[in-house]
């Protein structure tokens, strides 16, 4: 049995039907649900991915897309982000990868798709190959996909103390002026995770450039400002 086939019958065996459309209309997704949870989704799928190891950079890329672009549940493109982080395939992670995870984006379109892969898979590119994706990262601030976009303005969302400073701002400013929900609240958010090592700093910038509304309400979330 191959990876994909595994994978969607665990899925099916994990679901709970009676909880699916719930889970679809919560997500708001055109996409159906089987009503598979994330902890049992998660205990399941370590199974399938423990039995079906992959053995190279290309055949786990293929499974990968597979099992997003062949998708009829949310679940099986929730799965294909798993296969994507698994620890078997961390010395995959190169800049080959970059066009699978840019399709995930622009065609997951959705916080609950994007914002993992943002933050761990492009993130985790952006520390191993620093100058390539940095200059790859302007460039999507700048993208017409909100979600590009917004995967800029996140993918150093875990850095802490090793945020680069000058690339979060550069990849904030050109989405400073898009009334858009999920670019205002991407820019507050990662201006929120950078207050946890640096806050005067981010309310010297919040203020520097007149930020406001939701943007600001989210950046300044804990802290002891006006």
């Amino acid at each position: 049995m191959s990876l994909g086939k595994a994978v969607r019958l665990a899925l099916q065996e994990a679901a709970e039907p009676d909880k699916a459309e719930a889970m679809r209309v919560y997500m708001k997704s055109a996409m159906p649900f089987l009503g598979v949870q994330a902890v049992p989704r998660r205990a399941a799928l370590r199974k399938v991915f423990a039995e079906h190891r992959l053995e190279t950079a290309p055949d786990w890329r293929r499974a990968v897309l597979s099992l997003w672009r062949e998708a009829e549940y949310r679940e099986e493109r929730y799965a294909a982000i798993e296969l994507s982080g698994h620890h078997f395939y961390r010395r995959f992670q190169t800049l080959y990868t970059v066009p699978m995870y840019e399709e995930m984006i622009v065609t997951g379109a959705w916080w609950d798709l994007v914002d993992e892969l943002a933050t761990h898979r492009v993130g985790g590119l952006l520390t191993a190959y620093p100058d390539s994706m940095r200059s790859l990262m302007l460039e999507w601030a700048h993208d017409e996909d909100l979600w590009k976009r917004r995967t800029a303005i996140l993918c150093q969302n875990r850095f802490k103390e090793r945020t680069d400073t000058a690339l979060l701002y550069a990849c904030i400013e050109p989405s400073l002026s898009d009334n858009d929900f999920f670019a205002r609240k991407a820019i507050g958010w990662a201006l929120r995770e950078y207050a946890k090592t640096n806050p005067a700093e981010v309310i010297r910038y919040v203020k520097a450039k007149g930020i406001s509304g939701l943007s600001r309400r989210e950046a300044l979330k804990n802290l002891p400002v006006a």
